[in-house]
């Protein structure tokens, strides 16, 4: 009866050692939504930081944009198609895509090979259209007027974007990634003739966007310095593209 009892025993507690394991197990991978936050802006900061500094566009901003738009690097489209910014196909996208319900059903979005490809494409995004030009001549310290900014651009559809990122900037202290001197645009730089460039003449198959991604500058870059008209270019012609030094 003894040994019995003794074994009953050691098997009740094996049980509750093996139970103890499984709830810990449970706790240690059950993120609290500011847990996720947290773990996204460490994962990411640098991203954002290394796009400021290109493009000038806050890393405050553009990490915010990232956790709303990716639903804190969890949501469907941050997880299978690796797109943090919800930036759809348009009709220049010639890469893969991915079919997400949003605004419509099945709207087509834009997959990348990775999380840094999403972050310079959503930088790409914003400096190449007409519409977000007015940001660059705002402060980059000026989040605020960015994040209202965005909105007034068209960005977003939910009236309360600009107060979402406001404050998961601020309760997140997100301006700790912005940098001092960043560049408020490249294109000034071109305007200026402070860029070198190389002359490249338009083959067939040559289109602004393949040539922004060959010479890895933005495609307003080189639709400002060659003063083209309607995006549009022609076989033979020699275009200026600035490079970086």
């Amino acid at each position: 009866m003894i040994v019995q009892n003794q074994t009953k025993k050691i098997v009740e507690q094996k049980l509750v050692v093996n139970s103890e394991k499984k709830d810990f197990t449970i706790r240690k991978e059950t993120l609290t939504n500011f847990e996720k936050i947290q773990k996204y802006v460490a994962q990411y900061g640098s991203f954002a930081t290394q796009e400021m500094k290109t493009y000038g566009i806050p890393a405050s901003i553009t990490l915010a944009q990232g956790i709303l738009e990716s639903g804190m690097g969890y949501g469907r489209l941050a997880v299978e198609a690796n797109n943090h910014f919800g930036i759809k196909c348009h009709i220049n996208w010639e890469g893969k895509r991915i079919y997400h319900d949003d605004d419509s059903k099945g709207e087509c979005f834009r997959v990348y090979k990775d999380p840094l490809t999403s972050y310079r494409d959503h930088s790409l995004f914003l400096i190449e259209r007409e519409r977000y030009k007015f940001l660059f001549n705002i402060n980059p310290k000026d989040y605020k007027s960015w994040a209202k900014g965005l909105k007034k651009a068209g960005y977003a559809t939910d009236p309360s974007y600009p107060k979402k990122l406001i404050s998961l900037i601020e309760r997140f202290d997100l301006t700790r990634y912005d940098v001092k001197n960043s560049k408020r645009s490249i294109v000034k730089k071109i305007k200026n003739n402070e860029l070198p460039s190389v002359i490249h003449t338009v083959k067939k198959g040559d289109t602004l966007y393949s040539l922004s991604k060959q010479y890895n500058i933005p495609l307003i870059n080189i639709v400002e310095i060659n003063q083209i008209i309607d995006k549009t270019i022609y076989l033979g012609q020699e275009l200026k593209i600035p490079v970086k030094n």
